[in-house]
């Protein structure tokens, strides 16, 4: 996609949203813009074009791409311009791998601690991910994904775990999402959700620890075939 075109699309996607700060919303607009893949892993973001698209100045838009920083979209290379994060995936999987082990542990508190209310809305949202894809699309459906994990993790009650656990949960959006577009691996995730489900509500520590782990095992095996599929996909454009 040209300078020209992908700034001029981003403009009309910001328009759309709600307003926030302006550096609130231009790292919500331009993360969304990544996660959709609009911005190709690598592909500079010039501080200037993005300042145009957003309408907003150098200030605010530096502040945006600092938060965006801190979650792993955007690096800064040598001559510290920034760009579209472009993670290995040796590093993808290290980070799946303590991904794992804190939903893990999420899951041992859950059973623990949490209410009856906050197990009833962790089914809820894991029945309305199917729900959302039928009626809002992918992305609406990979949000109530993440929500879905989210809950997970807070209803242990242990903000520690949480604050890690999101900034994990960040630099794995884009991948993630990448992930959730694979058809062929959606009845498999829907199954393992359904387990961790039936493990917390049983309040079953061991297995919501296993289901848990088992699940970002599997992240890492759908993640790793996307991820091919784009690489071969472009290698025929």
């Amino acid at each position: 996609m040209s300078d020209t075109a992908w700034t001029n699309e981003l403009r009309s996607f910001a328009e759309l949203k709600p307003r926030k700060s302006l550096a609130a919303e231009a790292a919500d607009n331009l993360r969304e813009f990544i996660l959709l893949g609009k911005l190709d892993p690598g592909m500079p973001v010039r501080e200037r074009d993005l300042a145009e698209a957003f309408g907003i100045s150098r200030t605010p838009l530096k502040e945006a791409l600092r938060i965006l920083e801190s979650e792993g979209l955007i690096d800064y290379g040598p001559t510290r311009r920034p760009v579209v994060a472009d993670p290995s995936l040796d590093e993808i999987n290290d980070w799946l791998r303590v991904q794992g082990a804190l939903e893990a542990l999420a899951g041992e508190l859950v059973c623990e601690v949490a209410t009856d209310k906050q197990l009833e809305k962790i089914e809820r949202l894991n029945d309305s991910i199917k729900e959302a894809r039928d009626a809002d699309g992918q992305l609406e459906a990979f949000r109530r994904d993440m929500e879905f994990h989210d809950n997970i993790v807070k209803a242990s009650g242990n903000s520690a775990l949480f604050e890690s656990h999101s900034s994990y949960n960040a630099r794995l959006w884009r991948v993630r999402f990448l992930s959730s577009q694979r058809v062929s691996s959606r009845e498999g995730t829907r199954r393992e959700h359904l387990d961790i489900v039936e493990a917390l509500k049983a309040r079953d520590s061991k297995a919501a620890r296993r289901a848990l782990k088992q699940h970002l095992r599997t992240a890492e095996i759908n993640i790793a075939a996307a991820m091919a599929e784009v690489k071969a996909q472009k290698e025929t454009e």
